[in-house]
């Protein structure tokens, strides 16, 4: 999905697949693509037709052992992460035989792709979840060994108050996770739903870990100790899978599809004017009120 100047604008995708003959021609670069040094099976965002929009977006099977013109980048080096490599990929005059367009036509890669991205969003925050459990873990038996000032960190006060918070938080998180995975093995996990999981889970998990990490003091900030790496590793879980912003965004639109005439910003009938005037209203019929009680 992502290229060098696109993340999670999908419509701004600038690698084509142009019709050739009974095939296409693929051209366009991608860059932060897990397991791109090693994957022989790819399948690639394209634009089937650039002037149609979404609408225009298809994707393409490209199988890199008999592909000329495709070349691996470089693997990229990150922040956190190290175990998954990510990487570069380049498409030079690729061609694909027709049959590598996934879909019986063009044009459904936009629509193939949203009704996949709530499993992926669900995926990365069952990831969180899981490392949020294992950090509270790892820290409550830390601070049951570890002794400062003749007691162990445990009996402190603000040590047992901050992991309570924790705990509590972790645990709402738990409940929330286990709806979603039950509503996604019924068929019924929405784009919505799965958005507020990722954005709500990513961001308490970067809360919880940071909040766990101070407990170890400085050996949580020393590579050796499990806690530093969960730290590296769980920043960038707010970024990939659609940035929580975009999470937001999505959630966002669901509430105001009510008022929303065509997605294109027409208001209905309730507009940001007669809400005024109707609270206008109810201020001036409160006070009334007010005044003759006195």
């Amino acid at each position: 999905m992502s290229e060098p100047g696109t993340g999670s604008d999908l419509q701004g995708v600038r690698t084509t697949a142009k019709k050739s003959g009974n095939g296409y021609v693929l051209n366009g670069s991608k860059t932060f693509i897990t397991n791109g040094q090693y994957a022989n099976l790819i399948i690639v965002i394209a634009k089937t037709d650039a002037s149609a929009g979404a609408k225009g977006v298809s994707l393409m099977v490209v199988e890199t052992e008999d592909a000329p013109g495709f070349r691996r980048g470089r693997k990229l080096k990150k922040l956190g992460l190290d175990s998954a490599d990510t990487s570069e990929l380049f498409f030079e005059d690729v061609k694909l035989p027709a049959e590598n367009l996934l879909g019986s036509e063009e044009g459904q890669g936009f629509a193939q792709l949203m009704n996949d991205l709530p499993r992926e969003r669900l995926i990365v925050a069952v990831h969180a979840q899981a490392m949020i459990e294992r950090a509270l873990a790892l820290t409550i038996e830390y601070v049951k060994q570890r002794q400062a000032f003749g007691k162990k960190i445990i009996e402190f006060q603000n040590t047992q108050f901050g992991l309570a918070e924790c705990k509590s938080e972790a645990t709402i998180a738990r409940v929330f996770h286990d709806h979603c995975i039950e509503r996604y093995l019924n068929g019924t996990l929405d784009t919505v739903t799965a958005s507020m999981a990722k954005y709500w889970l990513t961001d308490l998990q970067g809360k919880i870990i940071d909040r766990c990490l101070q407990f170890f003091g400085g050996y949580g900030y020393m590579e050796e100790f499990p806690i530093s790496r969960m730290y590296r590793d769980a920043r960038v879980m707010r970024i990939y899978a659609g940035t929580n912003e975009i999470m937001k965004l999505l959630i966002a639109r669901s509430l105001c599809a009510r008022m929303m005439d065509d997605g294109y910003g027409a208001l209905h009938e309730v507009t940001a004017l007669n809400l005024a005037t109707q609270a206008l209203a109810a201020v001036k019929s409160a006070t009334s009120s007010t005044r003759q009680v006195r």
